[in-house]
């Protein structure tokens, strides 16, 4: 992998044993991602896990146990995973809060070094041996990390649009407990050199009113020219929206139309909800079920997939892929955005040991 940093790995070395003994008593949390422990084997992980039933996972993709060894980048725990087309011929996958070594966030209830986002290229076109990063830009929207301010700027969902990337992210002013957050606003940020300098678009800048509370936390889907912009307001076990915009026309937050459950209607204020208790959404034309496809945790924090005809709906019941019995705190569900036959791989977060990886389900 190419990177603007050098390799940590002397450093890592010196100080794993005290940040292991500081961590060890931490326990985690279902949104705060401070409170977290990235250490093998401390953290009680050995390897991948293990599933009852047909989902499987397949590849740790960050992480010391990774083959990726993300830690000599000083990415020892991250989440999220939200992945796309750059179309140049790569895969982008940005991630969220991430913890490395260094000077501690002490402020932000953190001893580890944070950074609130970050974006890995791969070439991985057929996920079935894993996700091989190539190459890593680190903190591409910087966040001061002030508790009641800022505490994150993290990525939710990300797009190519005539070659140009689109980052939706969301400030994140408060962790609450019960995987709840309170945002104070979203955005998009951009990329026009594939992803390895990223600006805010301040006119994107949408805070929790006039409807724009429904789309703090996004997914994307192209179809038919428009670009499909799912939403739900911050945290988890919340309803879902849908708005759309012309491909050309992402950045033009005036121009998106919502579904108010019978027609598209200008108004943000009439989006109503397609889906019930969702968390993090991820969306993807599906080939071979000929069909979109959902997927996010439920309530009780399983991961499960609906589908539809359409991006509007009407979208089937939860289907459970993950229980949250078989693999506990588990969160985020990406889909890997190239077509893989009958069988489904995304990412998911795994809060216990604070890493992501590469699942398979066969549809």
């Amino acid at each position: 992998m190419t990177a603007r940093t050098g390799s940590l790995l002397p450093v890592f070395a010196g100080v794993c044993a005290t940040i292991a003994l500081l961590t060890s008593a931490a326990a985690p949390t279902t949104a705060n991602p401070n409170n977290i422990n990235p250490l093998p084997g401390i953290n009680g992980t050995n390897g991948l896990p293990h599933l009852p039933g047909p989902t499987q996972a397949v590849y740790q993709v960050t992480g010391m146990a990774s083959p990726n060894q993300t830690q000599g980048l000083n990415v020892l725990g991250t989440d999220l995973g939200i992945m796309w087309d750059s179309g140049h011929g790569n895969l982008m996958v940005a991630f969220g809060d991430t913890a490395g070594l260094g000077v501690p966030n002490l402020l932000a209830g953190s001893i580890w070094a944070w950074t609130s986002n970050m974006l890995f290229r791969s070439r991985t076109v057929n996920p079935a041996g894993g996700l091989v990063f190539d190459s890593y830009v680190p903190s591409l929207i910087p966040s001061p990390k002030i508790p009641g301010i800022e505490i994150s700027r993290i990525p939710t969902a990300g797009i190519s649009v005539n070659g140009v990337q689109y980052l939706s992210m969301m400030s994140v002013r408060q962790w609450k407990q019960d995987g709840r957050w309170s945002t104070n606003f979203t955005s998009l940020a951009v990329s026009g050199d594939n992803g390895q300098n990223w600006v805010e678009l301040p006119a994107t800048r949408r805070t929790n009113v006039d409807g724009y509370e429904n789309f703090q936390m996004s997914a994307y889907v192209k179809s038919d020219g428009h670009v499909y912009r799912f939403g739900t307001p911050p945290g988890r076990d919340n309803p879902g929206f849908v708005s759309r915009v012309p491909e050309g026309a992402i950045a033009d937050y005036d121009a998106y139309e919502y579904w108010d459950g019978k027609r598209w209607t200008r108004k943000a204020t009439a989006a109503a909800p397609i889906v019930g208790g969702v968390g993090e959404l991820s969306v993807m034309w599906n080939e071979y079920l000929h069909r979109f496809v959902m997927l996010t945790t439920d309530p009780w924090n399983s991961v499960v997939m609906r589908t539809a005809p359409a991006p509007q709906g009407p979208w089937t019941p939860p289907q459970v892929l993950i229980d949250t019995r078989a693999l506990p705190t588990a969160y985020a569900p990406m889909i890997f955005p190239y077509q893989t036959g009958r069988d489904l791989y995304y990412l998911v977060t795994v809060h216990s040991q604070y890493n992501v990886l590469l699942m398979r389900t066969p549809l």
